[in-house]
């Protein structure tokens, strides 16, 4: 179980000092959490918290009650926890096996390899021997950054807007990978989206609006309510567009 408490912060911005987070609290302790909001709400800021790519400027984090705050990122994902960016690192000289390799943790087979690719909709004989580089399109590289997540089986898995920069047909294929992750994951997935379509398979929707959350509850609660703003729909239809 994931706990924030009182979770503040703040950065530099034309030498002023500008708040971005404002004593945010939240539980997930749910299988799938998805966090919406208007851009520039700080949600990408938060995710990054939980990563602990960025530390808060005050409030507490909690993984299965221990107090991670200080923890680097690598300490974070020794206990467990995994984070996808926006934009996919790219390693030129190393190959997806190698790459799924590192993320599992120790030295694994072809078989177990392309088991990882099968499961999020790659071919993997076209792929397990393919450099992670700039030869891979966007959707290629994000559904095998979730193969690697699946390999790791953290405890919680971080995805900060994994539809962006991708093409429709890629972001059907990326739900359908999700819906299946969903299946398989033992832990928690926590997915930072504007999509209604990720929304619409997670257990919890949080709603984070300058920089506080607004609105947390079941998509049952909460989605009805975004779908019918038309700040939403302008949004979905941008994102869409």
């Amino acid at each position: 179980m994931l706990e924030l408490k009182h979770i503040c912060f703040s950065a530099e911005n034309g030498g002023k000092r500008k708040e971005i987070l404002s004593d945010v609290s939240l539980t997930l302790d749910e299988r799938f959490v998805a966090i919406t909001g208007p851009n520039g709400s700080g949600k990408s800021t938060l995710a990054k918290i939980v990563a602990g790519i960025l530390t808060p400027t005050s409030g507490k984090i909690y993984l299965d009650g221990e107090d991670i705050t200080n923890l680097s990122v690598t300490d974070r994902a020794k206990r467990g926890i995994s984070f996808a960016f926006q934009q996919p690192v790219r390693f030129k000289g190393i190959t997806v096996k190698d790459l799924v390799s590192l993320a599992a943790g120790k030295k694994i087979g072809i078989n177990e390899a392309c088991s990882y690719l099968s499961e999020v909709g790659l071919c993997a004989r076209d792929y397990i021997d393919r450099e992670v580089d700039a030869s891979l399109s966007g959707g290629e590289l994000k559904r095998i950054e979730i193969a690697t997540i699946l390999a790791r089986g953290t405890k919680l898995s971080v995805f900060d807007e994994p539809e962006a920069g991708i093409d429709l047909w890629s972001f059907s294929n990326l739900i359908s990978v999700f819906e299946k992750m969903y299946e398989k994951v033992k832990g928690s997935i926590l997915i930072i989206s504007h999509q209604e379509r990720i929304l619409n398979i997670a257990d919890k929707i949080i709603v984070v609006a300058n920089g506080k959350v607004e609105q947390t509850g079941t998509r049952e609660e909460i989605l009805p309510h975004l779908l019918g703003t038309s700040a939403c729909r302008a949004l979905t239809d941008k994102m869409e567009g």
